[in-house]
């Protein structure tokens, strides 16, 4: 087990340079000078470029800025000199003289907004998936396997933008039974009542979709597992259906759903960024998206390193988490 750990551990920082290195060298040879970017879409100062090219280092080669780079979120980073000297702490990614700030610090602003949507829509998704999928292989054939059925085909069907939409229209505007979102993110610990009114509209888009894909998945792997021979010895000793059904059926069905769910999870972490747009969160998505708009390459490339490094880290866990599920995974390594 533990040589599998550091297998694992070993491969995933390597892939994680790699991708890092990747990115940057994609947005090195991409044909615009990354320092005229910093001064504005409109700026023609070449006095004000070659002292930002200067300043945040792409004079230099890109090795040498990649190295630079990578000191910088161990260590911090320096940009610029004498009184216009700006230190961004570790772990720094860079600064954006769109935002006139560290990227570190806008990354941390928009976090907290990704993770209450992320881990919030990720339970109610499990919840709701995992609960359906079962019922559905129990019932199958029947009214409640038909109604999951149905579910499936219109989760599936609507794009996430749509159902947030059509909430906001009916839940909002028409039945007023929320207010229409600001723009601001409450933290937790801060207003949970106010959280919880900001977040549920977002969890809802966002568990609607996954929860008909994992009904779907959960509803097969039941019915597979059912069909299985151990299931059969299980019956012939006499257990209950729901000592069968918790104990044998669900523990080889569900674990799979262990790599599906992190690895949904991690893309969510990376900026679920229609949903974010629709109801006006400031997470990671919107931050990425704006970016984009503003041709902020220091937000753009730290926030897809980013989201790069949290599905590697994601993957690591789930094969971790897999092993311990899953004996076979450890006898095999």
């Amino acid at each position: 087990m533990i040589n599998y750990l550091v297998r694992r551990i070993a491969i995933s920082i390597a892939i994680l340079l790699a991708v890092s290195f990747a990115v940057y060298l994609i947005f090195a040879i991409l044909p615009f000078d990354p320092a005229a970017l910093t001064c504005g879409k409109s700026c023609n100062d070449p006095g004000i470029i070659e002292a930002n090219r200067k300043r945040l280092g792409y004079d230099l080669p890109i090795i040498t800025q990649y190295l630079i780079f990578l000191k910088g979120l161990f260590f911090g980073r320096t940009f610029g000199e004498g009184q216009a000297t700006i230190f961004c702490p570790a772990p720094s990614f860079g600064y954006s003289y769109q935002e006139h700030a560290c990227v570190t610090n806008s990354i941390m602003e928009a976090l907290p907004v990704t993770l209450s949507l992320a881990i919030g829509a990720l339970i109610l998704w499990v919840i709701l998936g995992v609960g359906l999928g079962v019922l559905a292989a129990r019932k199958r054939g029947k009214a409640a396997d038909t109604g999951s059925t149905i579910f499936v085909l219109i989760g599936t069907s609507l794009p996430t933008f749509l159902t947030g939409l059509l909430l906001l229209v009916f839940v909002v505007v028409k039945w007023r039974i929320l207010p229409f979102p600001s723009g601001n993110y409450t933290p937790l610990f801060e207003n949970p009542l106010e959280w919880l009114n900001t977040m549920i509209l977002p969890w809802i888009t966002l568990a609607f979709a996954y929860a008909a894909l994992y009904t779907r998945f959960v509803r097969s792997a039941v019915i597979e597992t059912l069909s299985e021979d151990f299931i059969r010895t299980a019956r012939a000793k006499g257990l209950s259906e729901k000592v069968i059904l918790r104990k044998h059926t669900l523990r080889a069905a569900l674990a799979p759903l262990t790599t599906m769910a992190g690895l949904d999870f991690a893309g969510l972490l990376g900026g679920a960024i229609l949903t974010e747009a629709v109801f006006n969160l400031p997470g990671l998505g919107r931050l990425s998206l704006g970016a984009v708009v503003d041709f902020d390459l220091p937000i753009i490339v730290a926030t897809t390193i980013l989201a790069a490094a949290i599905v590697i880290v994601m993957n690591l866990v789930v094969d971790i988490l897999y092993a311990f599920i899953d004996p076979r995974v450890r006898v095999a390594a």
